[in-house]
C-alpha cells in the first residue's frame, strides 16, 4: 500500500441496508488505512419489496405537509435505524435527532430537507460505528438559491474543513445554501457528493461500492451473465450512460474527471471483485473490439424530404428551431442529399406532433414529411473501434443474419459509438447479435 494514499469511498443505500451490510462496509473500510473519507447514502431496500428509507421519508413528509398524523411513519424508519444500531451493538441513541426531525417536519421545512434526513442519520451511525469524525454535508456542501451547486464556495469550504481531517464520514445527497436551507442533487445524487468530496482532498481514487461488481457489456436482463468491463473511459462512459446504461450517476463524473481522479466502481458483497476503472484515458487494451452495448426504446423519426434541401443555406437550423420551439431535444439527426431524419423521444412528441409538422410546412415547405414511431435506438461504444476496421459491417452483418431490419445508423466522428436505429420489437434480439459477434464469437 502506498505511503499517505488518500481514498474517498461511497457505499449506495443497498450496501447500508441493514447491520449485516455495515458489517461489511466497516470490512473494507478496516482493511485499507487509505479510505479516510466515507459518504453513506441512506438505508435501501432489505429485501425484495421493502421500502428504501428515503421513500418513507417522502411520505411521512407529505403526511406533514397535510397537516395529518404522521408519527406511525416516522417511529417505522427509526426502528430501522435502531435495529442498525441493536446489531452493530452501538450505544448511539437517535431520539433527540428524531425529535427535531419531528419539529422541523411540522413547520414544513421543506421536501428536500425530508429526503436528505436518511443520508445525515445514517452518517451518525457510519462515523459512530468507525469511530471517525462526523461533518454534516449542510456545513460544506454549498448551494446556489436556484437549486445548482456552487462549485467555487463548495470547493473552497471542502478543502479547508478536510485539510486537518484524518478520517471522515460526510452523508451524501444534499448539501445547503448559505442561509441554512437544505438542498438535494437529484436521486442517486451521493454519487455526485463522492465525487465532490475526491476532487476537494485531491484523491487518489474514488471507489464507488454498489451491489454490481462494475460495468457489464451489455444489460444482463438481456444477455445472460454478460462479461464485466475492467477499464472504461469517461468518454465511453458517458455514451453508455446516456443510453440507458446506469451504475453511476453521470454528473458524478465531472468534478473527477476534471482532476485526472480515476473512479473504481466495486461490489460491497464482493469485495474481491476488482470492478470496474473509470479512466480519463488508459494503454490498457479493450479485450474486446468494443467497450459496451447500451440503448433505449421509445423513440420517433420524423423525416424531412425536399428536392434540393442541401444547397438551401440554414435549412437545418430552420427544421431544430421548430423543435426548438415547442421544448423538444433532439438525439439523433442523419441527413442524405435531399432528406434530413430527427429523432426524438415519442412521450415528449407525441402531444405536440402536430403543431410541429404544422411548424416544418412553415418554414421549409418540404415535399413530404413522413413519422416512424416505435422506434429503438442502440449505442455501440468502444475505444478500440477506432483501430478496428469494418466494425460497422460486422454490426450489418449480425444483424442481417438475426433477420433485424435497420432503420438508421450514425457513427460520431470520434469513431468511438456507432448508434443503430430498429424497430421496439426487435430492441433485445439486436443487442444479442451485437454482443454475440463481438464477445461471443471470441470466448
Amino acid at each position: 500500500m502506498v505511503e499517505n494514499m488518500k481514498k474517498v469511498v461511497k457505499f449506495g443505500g443497498s450496501s447500508l441496508a441493514s447491520a449485516e451490510q455495515f458489517r461489511k462496509v466497516g470490512e473494507i473500510i478496516r482493511s485499507d488505512k487509505s479510505r479516510r473519507y466515507v459518504v453513506p447514502s441512506a438505508p435501501g431496500k432489505r429485501y425484495d419489496g421493502d421500502t428504501k428509507v428515503t421513500d418513507l421519508l417522502y411520505q411521512c413528509y407529505e403526511l406533514a405537509e397535510q397537516e395529518k398524523d404522521f408519527s406511525e411513519v416516522l417511529e417505522q424508519i427509526a426502528a430501522r435505524y435502531q435495529e442498525i444500531i441493536d446489531g452493530l451493538e452501538l450505544k448511539l441513541s437517535l431520539q433527540e435527532e428524531f425529535a427535531k426531525i419531528a419539529e422541523n417536519f411540522k413547520q414544513k421545512a421543506g421536501k428536500e430537507y425530508a429526503a436528505s434526513r436518511g443520508e445525515y442519520l445514517n452518517g451518525i451511525v457510519m462515523a459512530d460505528y468507525l469511530g471517525f469524525s462526523f461533518i454534516d454535508a449542510a456545513s460544506v456542501i454549498v448551494f446556489h438559491k436556484d437549486g445548482s451547486l456552487n462549485t467555487e464556495r463548495t470547493r473552497k469550504v471542502l478543502s479547508a474543513r478536510l485539510v486537518d481531517e484524518g478520517y471522515v464520514v460526510i452523508p451524501g445527497f444534499y448539501g445547503a445554501q448559505s442561509d441554512g436551507t437544505v438542498r438535494t442533487f437529484s436521486r442517486g445524487g451521493s454519487d455526485i457528493t463522492g465525487s465532490i468530496v475526491a476532487q476537494a482532498v485531491h484523491a487518489d481514487i474514488y471507489e464507488n461500492w454498489t451491489d454490481v461488481s462494475g460495468f457489464l457489456i451489455a444489460d444482463p436482463r438481456i444477455i445472460p451473465d454478460p462479461e464485466g468491463i475492467d477499464y472504461i473511459t469517461y468518454k465511453e462512459l458517458r455514451e453508455l450512460s446516456y443510453m440507458g446504461a446506469s451504475v453511476l450517476h453521470e454528473d458524478a463524473i465531472f468534478p473527477v474527471r476534471k482532476e485526472g481522479i480515476p473512479i473504481n466502481i466495486r461490489n460491497t458483497n464482493r469485495p474481491e471483485d476488482k470492478g470496474t476503472m473509470i479512466v480519463e484515458s488508459t494503454c490498457h487494451r479493450p479485450k474486446y473490439t468494443i467497450t459496451g452495448i447500451a440503448g433505449k426504446k421509445g423513440f420517433v423519426s420524423i423525416t424531412v424530404d425536399k428536392d434540393m434541401m442541401n444547397s438551401e443555406i440554414g435549412f437545418g437550423r430552420r427544421v431544430l428551431e421548430v423543435f426548438e420551439r415547442e421544448g423538444i431535444s433532439f438525439e439523433h439527426m442523419p441527413s442524405g442529399i435531399d432528406t434530413m431524419t430527427v429523432f426524438v423521444h415519442e412521450d415528449g412528441f407525441a402531444q405536440k406532433e402536430q403543431r410541429i409538422l404544422a411548424g416544418l410546412h412553415r418554414v421549409v415547405n418540404p415535399d413530404t414529411i413522413e413519422l416512424e414511431n416505435d422506434l429503438a435506438l442502440i449505442a455501440v461504444v468502444g475505444r478500440g473501434m477506432r483501430a478496428t476496421r469494418g466494425t460497422a459491417g460486422r454490426i450489418f452483418s449480425a444483424l442481417a443474419h438475426a433477420r433485424i431490419n435497420v432503420k438508421m445508423i450514425d457513427q460520431g466522428s470520434s469513431e468511438l459509438n456507432i448508434i443503430i436505429g430498429v424497430k421496439n420489437e426487435d430492441f433485445e434480439a439486436a443487442v444479442k447479435a451485437i454482443y454475440d459477434i463481438f464477445v461471443t464469437v471470441q470466448l
